[in-house]
């Protein structure tokens, strides 16, 4: 019998395309769609090739389990490297002491930071959802908001800021064993040591969820959480444009010693190596001085996208942008987030459809729009780029305002952005 019978001929040495035409033409046409469209999700961006090259490395192949020193599995010497390798560079990168790299993603990290330092029914203040906070926070459908007491603090109906007298108050009544400073779309930096304040007083601890704006902080375009922060989760994606995954910090080798206990066994047991693999190189990419130029041009540009909106007319939530992202309110247009989404996707402007604060539709219509800039800026596109796109997605809302027939505005404009997107090439 011939050994390698099991396997199909092949096995080790055919592309995908041979192996798995239908899959590999998807992703095809993914990297074409990638390439023509004008990508303003705030929670994406564009990896290195670097990253890329990574993450479909060889690591994908290992097994182990617990953490560098201490596995479950042999063989695990360049498994063990590798972690250790993110794990520095995330402490120089944030300036804290301690960091676990394995979480599979931004709301696995949250999950294990609740479970570390709290009780099921421990009552968390954080963000409410409409004001910009985030499900993993304790939205009523997420895990969080079923095994724990939430009490939400809002933002300021003048201008969309966080009430911060109203955390202050909520956090003397309710007294919470964990407050959150952070969400996903709200577009201003944050007072860290206010919130301190009020955690101290509280006997609480206190997270900043730093998902969107970590590349800021990377970068010194945004204040740092810690001191300030008992712990401090942040996504490896978005806005440090890199590998899928989480990461948690903090200064606290007690508080550390727990979210380890938690990751590992508590939530998951082999880690993605490929991802902290990926993770690796990011944290290094994001370490040389280049990733300062890209972090400062990330808030010059939402700050020129913000500005170009409004030039038109249209309401940016806090009257504009600190960080990655902004936030668009439709109501007064007629036009809902769904609708609005949809047809600038058709025009080769990917955004998102999202809540508003004080937002009376429903999760799956919504009055806003959430952009970012993370990817563009990664792309090339300066403050003149971004303006112009202003400009371009308030022709095309304009456009559906009307009630007319879009299609011919859609494809005029798709046919603009790809001209644009021809510039600024990715991916050879």
């Amino acid at each position: 019998m011939d050994d390698t019978s099991i396997l199909h001929s092949g096995y080790f040495t055919s592309a995908l395309s041979e192996v798995d035409p239908e899959a590999a033409q998807a992703i095809d046409a993914e990297l074409t769609r990638q390439r023509d469209v004008a990508e303003l999700i705030a929670s994406e961006n564009y990896v290195s090739q670097a990253v890329l090259e990574a993450q479909g490395s060889i690591m994908t192949n290992k097994s182990t389990e617990g953490y560098p020193g201490s596995r479950y599995h042999s063989g695990a010497e360049n498994a063990d490297r590798l972690e250790k390798l993110a794990i520095e560079r995330a402490c120089t990168l944030f300036g804290c002491r301690f960091a676990n790299v394995q979480p599979h993603s931004g709301s696995q990290a949250n999950d294990a930071i609740f479970m570390a330092l709290l009780n099921p029914g421990d009552t968390v203040l954080s963000m409410a959802l409409d004001a910009g906070g985030h499900l993993s926070h304790g939205a009523a459908v997420n895990i969080t908001g079923k095994w724990f007491e939430i009490v939400s603090y809002g933002v300021k109906q003048e201008d969309g800021r966080i009430d911060y007298d109203q955390a202050e108050r909520l956090a003397e009544e309710q007294r919470p064993r964990l407050i959150i400073a952070g969400g996903s779309s709200y577009s201003r930096t944050i007072d860290f040591e206010r919130f301190q304040t009020m955690a101290d007083k509280a006997g609480a601890y206190l997270l900043v969820d730093m998902a969107h704006f970590a590349g800021l902080v990377a970068g010194k375009a945004h204040p740092n959480p810690f001191p300030h922060a008992d712990v401090a989760m942040a996504t490896t994606y978005k806005s440090l444009r890199g590998a899928r995954g989480g990461i948690i910090l903090s200064n606290d080798e007690k508080i550390a010693r727990r979210i380890d206990a938690t990751v590992f066994p508590g939530f998951q047991g082999t880690p993605y190596l490929q991802g902290i693999a990926g993770k690796a190189v990011t944290l290094g990419e994001a370490l040389k001085p280049e990733f300062r130029t890209y972090a400062r041009q990330v808030v010059a540009n939402t700050k020129a996208l913000s500005a170009a909106l409004m030039d038109r007319g249209y309401h940016v939530v806090t009257g504009g942008s600190d960080t990655t992202l902004l936030l668009v309110d439709l109501r007064g247009t007629g036009l809902t987030g769904n609708v609005a989404s949809d047809s600038l996707d058709r025009a080769g402007i990917t955004c998102n459809k999202n809540a508003v604060p004080g937002d009376p539709e429903k999760p799956t219509v919504t009055s806003g729009l959430r952009f970012g800039t993370s990817a563009g800026t990664t792309r090339g596109f300066r403050e003149e780029e971004f303006q112009r796109l202003g400009h371009w997605i308030a022709d095309v809302l304009d456009g559906l305002r009307t009630g007319n027939d879009t299609a011919p505005l859609e494809s005029a404009y798709y046919a603009k952005v790809r001209d644009l997107t021809a510039r600024f090439p990715i991916y050879g």
